[in-house]
């Protein structure tokens, strides 16, 4: 699917809504590579666990997470000791090709919230800011999603596209 990135949805709003439910979104750091990594291959899908590390090892990284607050946290006066986050999914960009979205991921029991479409937007309104007009979205699912969302839409005659089968 493509994406005009010079016509996107307003990202302030969609970030804003979920800061009100707790969730926030930010780059991931270089150093949470395995973490993340680990997390998509048990969480969501253990093929695209390989996609985040690639992600993660590009400057600045290619990656961004969703995560909220531990609720269980109890401050003290230690100024490092920080309630930690807990992982609700990611988004990637710029892993099989220059250009291209995806995979993106929500914890099952947290679709449906607005996390994924704050992931998606946050990456394409990055994927602008680095000068690209345009992201494409490989192997897309679901495309009414994309397709209302982001106003992708369908390239004809795209399948399998730059996707191979895999190296042995």
């Amino acid at each position: 699917m493509l994406v005009k990135l010079y016509a996107l949805p307003d990202l302030a709003p969609v970030l804003a809504e979920q800061k009100m439910k707790g969730v926030e979104i930010r780059q991931a750091h270089p150093d949470e590579k395995y973490k993340i990594s680990e997390w998509v291959r048990d969480s969501i899908n253990p093929n695209w666990a390989k996609g985040c590390a690639t992600a993660l090892e590009q400057r600045p990284p290619s990656c961004y997470i969703a995560f909220e607050k531990d609720s269980s946290h109890v401050p003290t006066d230690n100024p490092y000791h920080l309630p930690s986050e807990i992982l609700l999914g990611f988004a990637v960009y710029d892993v099989v090709a220059k250009g291209m979205f995806g995979p993106i991921g929500v914890r099952e029991d947290r679709q449906d919230c607005g996390i994924g479409t704050a992931l998606l937007l946050t990456c394409f309104h990055r994927m602008a800011a680095e000068g690209y007009a345009y992201a494409v979205i490989g192997w897309a699912g679901p495309v009414e999603w994309y397709a209302r969302t982001v106003g992708a839409t369908v390239i004809e005659g795209s399948e399998p596209g730059v996707f191979r089968g895999s190296l042995k």
